[in-house]
């Protein structure tokens, strides 16, 4: 008696999408995607990050990449999402009263710097911006939608976005000196001392009408 006679038969293959499970699909797959793609960012810029690798280091098909981010641009944008988590606080940082909010501003951006944890991703966005054309446009958008204009909506000031700017580009330059370029003295330069030179300029960008 053949296999088929008795009704053992293994049951012809489906053809045709996966069953959906955790592992391979929905929310936690796109969360891990998402981790994955940050860590591939960070540790090897725009340019070399691929589909492809970061599909790899979330352990699913690079077709599922392209299906909850659509293209690498798109996945970037998610992952500095995740990488300027930490600034976003910024905002509230300079929330409330006048006096003090220069200081207030520069202590919470070196706190975010001066943290391991946050400086990788933080450096390697940064590098990635630097070289890589596509990638500036997509901070640069990040910066001004999350940052600059929520900040701008807590001055009460002349010229809110454009003082907001100013002092966000007084920090980003006093960062690439201490971080990526490590120009000494400012490289070794203790944080409460810099907090201290920068913040009343900080200040005056921030309240001064």
């Amino acid at each position: 008696m053949t296999a088929a006679a008795s009704g053992s038969a293994t049951p012809p293959r489906k053809r045709g999408r996966p069953a959906r499970t955790s592992a391979s699909d929905g929310p936690a797959a796109r969360d891990r995607i998402l981790i994955a793609a940050r860590n591939e960012f960070a540790e090897r810029g725009y340019d070399k990050t691929s589909i492809r690798g970061i599909a790899k280091a979330a352990e699913v098909d690079p077709a599922l990449v392209h299906h909850y981010f659509g293209t690498k641009e798109r996945v970037f944008e998610a992952a500095i999402e995740l990488i300027l988590a930490p600034a976003m606080g910024v905002p509230d940082a300079v929330h409330g009263s006048r006096e003090g909010a220069g200081e207030r501003m520069a202590r919470y951006m070196f706190g975010i710097w001066e943290n391991p944890v946050s400086r990788l991703p933080l450096l390697a966005v940064m590098r990635s911006a630097l070289t890589n054309e596509t990638a500036a446009v997509v901070l640069r958008g990040m910066i001004e939608r999350r940052l600059l204009l929520r900040m701008a909506v807590e001055l009460d000031v002349p010229n809110p976005e454009f003082r907001a700017q100013l002092a966000a580009g007084h920090l980003i330059g006093i960062a690439m000196l201490r971080y990526v370029i490590r120009m000494e003295p400012i490289a070794s330069a203790e944080t409460d001392d810099i907090v201290a030179m920068v913040g009343p300029t900080l200040q005056r960008y921030l309240t001064e009408r």
